[in-house]
């Protein structure tokens, strides 16, 4: 009778696993529907992002196409006016101060389009060489004032665009090579852990106790292989990774190829905003792509450090800067050509 006893308790106990174990399933299931989910929204959001960026590059080309036009216009303004002072009688000082004006004039049109200094430093300079062959004492007043006005446009500390553009190149080149946080560590391949085996019990003499052993004896060896096959099942629905670092989110591999893709899109919007000279978007990108690099990817990897000493470097010299203009230099020239 105890032994009948026992093979029910047993028995009981064997549902009560087998419950338990199936509850535990169906809660596995729930999560992973719900990560899926997650997974879902973010390859959403990434597409969205994707869209937007392409407005964006469409958006400059419309401004680049404009800044062209300004550029055609502002030379066919410098034409017109060197044919109406070739037609004008003037006096060979006159003449020379008038073209000198009109050349600084175009070149300040055309740092107020590109936002680089060099047309102005380079007008100047042919100004200042021009002045030098004709040897007038009367010229020397124009020639200190654009001496003092090159020296001005010099310390200006103008941004250099390409220099920035090439640095974002770089680091766009190294994204798909960056180690994630999430990445999985290295680890020994260890097998599924073996149920206990069977504890031999003696043989006990025929009867009814000895078939009611016998039958708890099937019955645990029908609950092993349930559970065997419930493992593996279990296995072949999760996958396990261990985080190095426990602030790193938990990225699915097949959503990495998003975050750097994002993280691309980025880079290269800060890439056009610098060469539209919109240097506070251009700000506000790099910020996003140095913190993106912080809370997705191994800092103490050298070429994620090195990535985001680039971005840093980028984002503190992508500065507006106003070339002054050579106010020095039209009014020298204003004073001799009105006689004063």
């Amino acid at each position: 009778m105890a032994g009948l006893v026992a093979a029910l308790l047993a028995a009981a106990a064997a549902l009560w696993q087998a419950q338990a174990t199936h509850q535990r399933l169906r809660t596995l299931e729930a999560e992973l529907v719900r990560r899926q989910q997650d997974s879902s929204s973010q390859a959403t959001e990434a597409r969205t992002l994707a869209r937007e960026a392409e407005n964006t590059v469409r958006a400059a080309d419309a401004r680049l196409a404009l800044l062209e036009a300004r550029v055609a216009e502002s030379s066919m303004q410098r034409s017109q006016l060197e044919e109406l002072i070739q037609s004008m009688a003037r006096s060979r000082d006159e003449n020379v101060l008038a073209d000198i004006e009109a050349s600084i004039r175009v070149a300040v049109q055309q740092t107020a389009i590109t936002g680089s200094a060099d047309p102005l430093v380079l007008t100047l300079k042919q100004a200042d060489e021009r002045l030098a062959r004709y040897n007038q004492p009367r010229l020397e007043r124009v020639r200190r004032a654009i001496a003092q006005d090159l020296e001005r446009t010099r310390n200006a500390g103008v941004t250099d665009v390409t220099a920035l553009t090439i640095r974002l190149d770089e680091v766009v080149r190294e994204i798909d090579d960056l180690p994630l946080l999430s990445a999985p560590l290295d680890r020994a391949a260890t097998g599924p852990r073996a149920a206990p085996a069977a504890t031999a019990r003696p043989a006990s003499a025929a009867g009814p106790v000895g078939a009611s052993r016998a039958w708890a004896a099937r019955l645990e060896s029908g609950w092993r292989e349930v559970a065997a096959h419930l493992w593996q099942e279990a296995r072949g629905l999760l996958r396990v990774t261990r985080i190095a670092d426990p602030d790193a989110m938990l990225i699915a591999p097949e959503q990495a190829y998003f975050l750097r893709e994002n993280l691309k899109l980025r880079l290269l919007n800060a890439r056009l905003e610098l060469l539209s000279r919109q240097f506070d978007a251009a700000q506000a990108d790099l910020r996003d792509a140095d913190t993106a690099l912080g809370r997705y990817f191994d800092r103490r990897s050298r070429r994620v450090a090195q990535a985001g000493e680039l971005l840093r470097q980028v984002a503190a010299q992508a500065r507006l800067v106003t070339v002054p203009r050579p106010s020095a230099t039209l009014a020298a020239i204003a004073a001799i050509t009105g006689g004063r």
